[in-house]
């Protein structure tokens, strides 16, 4: 089972998330939070798979819950905004989140988005992430052409970081590499952690910014 928490201020808005994500094989709703501090410290002691997280909220906001979240190893977290790419979004995927759904998403697509990052791949469109990276630049310094840690990588890690670039799943991966999922997750980790990011939608940005993927 895939264990999440749902936090969001509108009470309507969590039934109806609560709702869709309960009708769904392998997911179980163990927690519902009306604001960034009770999230967290649900999320620390229900121990989920993940939380789908609110970015506006009152007192601590889900861009300060995600970062304690994500800093601290205890869940992945999926962020819902509203508007597309505001500066709530950019926040919350510079603290590390997996990924970002609208409101408006379909049951279908927020099911399927949950999976996903149940399974360590992120909720990023290819599209998206070149409008990120353009974002991104306008709103802070641009890092160094060649990023820390980018020599380090095998031969294989660069492939697999292209790929997070272009906003590949694991599966998508695996088929054009002729490797397995496994495999994947594994050189996926090991490119987090010499790059040193928090999530692959981060890797997927330093990609696009060091030139590595075609325009």
């Amino acid at each position: 089972m895939i264990r999440v928490l749902v936090a969001d201020d509108h009470a309507a808005i969590r039934a109806g998330l609560v709702l869709i994500l309960s009708g769904a094989d392998e997911i179980e709703v163990v927690g519902e939070a009306g604001d960034g501090a009770t999230a967290v410290r649900m999320a620390r002691t229900l121990k989920p798979d993940l939380v789908l997280m609110d970015v506006r909220m009152p007192g601590m906001d889900g861009i300060e819950a995600t970062r304690e979240l994500v800093r601290d190893g205890i869940c992945d977290v999926l962020v819902l905004t509203t508007f597309d790419l505001d500066e709530y979004v950019h926040g919350a995927l510079r603290a590390g989140a997996a990924g970002f759904l609208l409101k408006s998403v379909e049951a279908g697509r927020l099911i399927e988005s949950v999976r996903l990052v149940a399974a360590g791949d992120g909720v990023i469109e290819p599209k998206v992430t070149r409008r990120l990276l353009t974002a991104f630049a306008a709103t802070a310094p641009r890092p160094a052409r060649t990023p820390p840690g980018l020599d380090q990588l095998t031969e294989r890690e660069r492939e697999v970081l292209v790929c997070l670039g272009e906003g590949l799943t694991n599966q998508q991966i695996g088929r054009r590499l002729f490797i397995g999922e496994t495999t994947v997750k594994t050189h996926v980790s090991r490119v987090l952690t010499k790059l040193d990011l928090r999530s692959r939608v981060q890797a997927a940005i330093l990609a696009q910014d060091a030139g590595l993927v075609p325009e």
